[in-house]
């Protein structure tokens, strides 16, 4: 469990920031970077809330932000209280990554207000809410804050569902405490998994017998990238990002907006080490 302290080096090799957001917002009391969904449309688009990895930015992980805003997508992301936004050295986290079952549902849960009260604002601003179609919702995080979707999906029932929440993308995500307290049975919605073959401090957790992509009920998926790191999913590290684009894609076009599946979903790239899943009617 000791690899989970691999996070606090690598926070400083996510969290540059990117700064090709369309603009950044307060939203109660929080800031916060948006990506604009392109094209022409008059008609509400789905929204995406993302949470940042630990010691990260609301900016980090620009690329896939990007695009996912030219498929028409709104995304929203905070800034948490333990970014660091490109500023040198590391600070410890409340808990011990290494010490999972000392975590509980009041363990950053900081961020899943954050999320959630950037959620209730929207809904209440005008401006915003004849754009954005709240029935159907995501939630995407990285590294800590795949933690924080995870729980809001049900792996801390304490801190509740978002309204029009479809499904959760988990990339490279902390969350062996909710498999040691054996809450990711309470997952709510469809879930996709991504880590990497050298994520040597995270993705083991998630991929081995009884972690956390066996625990979780279907409908799920596992992408796992072939030499890709922790900081895979930020914006200086390319050599993964088209597949990660591809599966990220694929998945929540699926699920958010109820599309009819791809064969991306089910298929293994030529940059994919392993790809598992458990949904509708189709496993392996």
């Amino acid at each position: 469990m000791h690899r989970y302290l691999i996070l606090l080096a690598l926070a400083p090799l996510v969290s540059a920031p990117a700064r090709a957001q369309d603009r950044t917002i307060t939203l109660a009391g929080r800031r916060v970077a948006v990506w604009e969904p392109r094209g022409t449309s008059t008609t509400p688009a789905p929204v995406l809330f993302f949470s940042h990895g630990f010691g990260a930015c609301e900016t980090s992980s620009n690329f896939l932000k990007t695009t996912l805003a030219a498929r028409g997508y709104w995304v929203f992301a905070p800034r948490h209280a333990d970014a660091r936004c490109g500023a040198r050295g590391a600070t410890a986290p409340v808990v011990s990554f290494g010490l999972p079952a000392e975590w509980s549902d009041a363990t950053y849960v900081d961020r899943a207000n954050d999320l959630l009260a950037i959620h209730g604002a929207l809904q209440a601003s005008p401006p915003y809410a004849r754009r954005l179609d709240f029935s159907r919702v995501g939630y995407v995080g990285h590294s800590l804050g795949g933690y924080t979707v995870v729980g809001l999906a049900g792996g801390w029932r304490a801190w509740g569902t978002p309204p029009g929440l479809r499904a959760v993308l988990a990339l490279s995500p902390y969350i062996e405490p909710f498999v040691t307290h054996h809450t990711m049975a309470n997952v709510s919605v469809p879930i996709m998994f991504q880590g990497g073959t050298a994520d040597n401090g995270v993705t083991p957790f998630v991929t081995r017998r009884g972690g956390a992509y066996d625990s979780a009920p279907a409908p799920k998926y596992l992408v796992v990238f072939s030499g890709a790191t922790h900081e895979a999913w930020g914006d200086r590290r390319k050599a993964s990002h088209e597949d990660i684009l591809a599966y990220s894609v694929a998945f929540l076009d699926r699920y958010v907006r109820d599309r009819a599946p791809t064969p991306t979903l089910t298929s293994v790239r030529s940059g994919v080490a392993a790809l598992r899943f458990a949904a509708d009617t189709a496993a392996r």
